[in-house]
């Protein structure tokens, strides 16, 4: 039985949890701090991880990290305090989604479904595994995009947000649109968060100049990976 690891230290919140995670047929396997978070990480090789931000020893920042230093499993934080930087903060460190307390248990779960559905699509696809347009190469497998053969480091969810906008050039996303492709749900938040996600990123590309393609704003709408020599 895969397991699901739940750290936070809030028994009520841990003991709440690991009733609905073990409804849909996973293991539980609960930390109580950040510590113990990242040695039962290693132990138990969870499919997904449930990760609260203020915890002991080692906050849920601290602890996503050091999972990305070793694997792409996916992670949601879990917060008390949702404000726009700190959502950006997690997807920068490689969250894969960011929930805000009180939460719904039911939401929760949809959203590891929806996760879990969308690496399961991913890794049933083996015929696109590498992206070649204009200036630009992507190894989905890898995590890794380059510019002109020059390695652009960008976290787990940058290399996937350019996945989708290079894989369909000229085609207008807009924010719903763009995070559902991502996260696989419909995103509970501000959408000042997706630009903020597109700004740091486009900070990020622009370390190497790129004139014959561009992440244009469609505005009003949202945005689009568009070819051809910016004007």
């Amino acid at each position: 039985m895969p397991y699901i690891l739940i750290a936070d230290d809030n028994q009520d919140i841990t003991d709440i949890l690991s009733n609905y995670v073990s409804k849909e047929g996973f293991e539980p396997i609960v930390a109580m701090d950040g510590m113990e978070a990242t040695q039962m990480f290693v132990k138990y090789n969870p499919v997904l991880v449930l990760l609260d931000v203020m915890m002991p020893k080692k906050d849920g920042y601290q602890v996503c990290r050091e999972i990305r230093e070793k694997s792409d499993v996916p992670v949601i934080l879990i917060t008390a305090r949702g404000e726009d930087f700190e959502r950006i903060m997690g997807l920068d460190i490689g969250a894969d989604d960011y929930i805000v307390k009180p939460f719904s248990p039911s939401e929760v779960m949809a959203r590891i479904r929806a996760i879990l559905r969308r690496i399961s699509r991913q890794e049933n696809d083996d015929s696109k595994t590498v992206l070649n347009v204009s200036t630009i190469t992507i190894n989905i497998e890898e995590y890794s995009l380059q510019i002109s053969g020059k390695n652009i480091p960008l976290t787990k969810k940058e290399i996937e947000t350019m996945w989708v906008l290079v894989g369909n050039p000229n085609k207008v996303f807009t924010r719903d649109n763009l995070l559902d492709s991502l996260w696989g749900i419909d995103y509970f938040g501000d959408s000042r968060t997706v630009d903020s996600h597109i700004k740091r990123l486009r900070a990020k590309l622009d370390a190497v100049p790129h004139p014959e393609w561009r992440i244009k704003t469609i505005w009003g709408l949202g945005y689009k990976f568009e070819l051809g020599e910016q004007g």
